[in-house]
């Protein structure tokens, strides 16, 4: 008896494999699917990322102060009134994809129209920063100009570098295949709430250099 069951395990075994099938959806699917990556892992990822970029403006942030209170170069900016108009289409744009975060991803409507109106609102977000900086060299206002200007130029600039890796997060969620088959090691719905978790932070980061630049202008 004990040799029939130890000969049935071994079968099992090579069906499924030693450890059965993974888990977190782990499972290799029909037509070649790959495996995917556990959900943790994927947090712990985006974690660590949101702990650097945090860590990098801070030093730029460490620098700003610093400076400000070195000498009597430091000259003060009159920031774009656009910026306050850049300011809410980025809090919209939290609003959005929260609205489209909570709801199914796969085939569902109403998240492809609010995911949609967040990309839209991020690409108008980056054109008027675009625009800000064109109105600050229309009078005159460069990077060179004065250690404001400078510290203006880099922040908006780290910012809107890392607000564009976002947008390239919601462009992924929104045309990658996601069809079984399709080789994805990520779900679209776990993909949808990092890309919002990255999104909100982003909306956050901004608030924060946009309060940081204007009271410490």
């Amino acid at each position: 008896m004990p040799g029939a069951v130890a000969e049935e395990l071994e079968i099992q075994r090579g069906d499924r494999g030693p450890l059965g099938p993974p888990a977190d959806g782990g499972e290799e699917g029909g037509g070649g699917e790959a495996r995917r990556v556990p959900r943790r892992a994927y947090f712990t990822a985006i974690s660590l990322a949101l702990a650097a970029i945090v860590m990098f403006f801070m030093a730029l942030t460490s620098s700003f102060i610093v400076r400000r209170g070195m000498g009597g170069d430091w000259q003060p900016v009159r920031l774009p009134r656009i910026l306050w108009l850049n300011t809410a289409v980025l809090l919209a744009s939290s609003v959005t994809i929260e609205a489209a975060r909570r709801k199914p991803a796969r085939g569902f409507a109403g998240f492809r129209v609010w995911w949609g109106i967040t990309t839209a609102l991020g690409f108008a977000f980056l054109a008027g920063q675009l625009l800000a900086w064109h109105q600050l060299a229309a009078a005159g206002v460069y990077m060179a100009s004065n250690p404001m200007s400078r510290f203006f130029y880099v922040l908006t600039a780290s910012n809107g570098a890392h607000l564009g890796g976002g947008l390239l997060a919601l462009l992924y969620v929104a045309f990658r295949p996601w069809t079984p088959g399709a080789g994805a090691r990520i779900t679209q719905d776990t993909a949808a709430e990092l890309a919002s978790i990255y999104w909100h932070f982003m909306d956050g980061l901004w608030v924060f250099l946009f309060l940081l630049l204007t009271l410490g202008r």
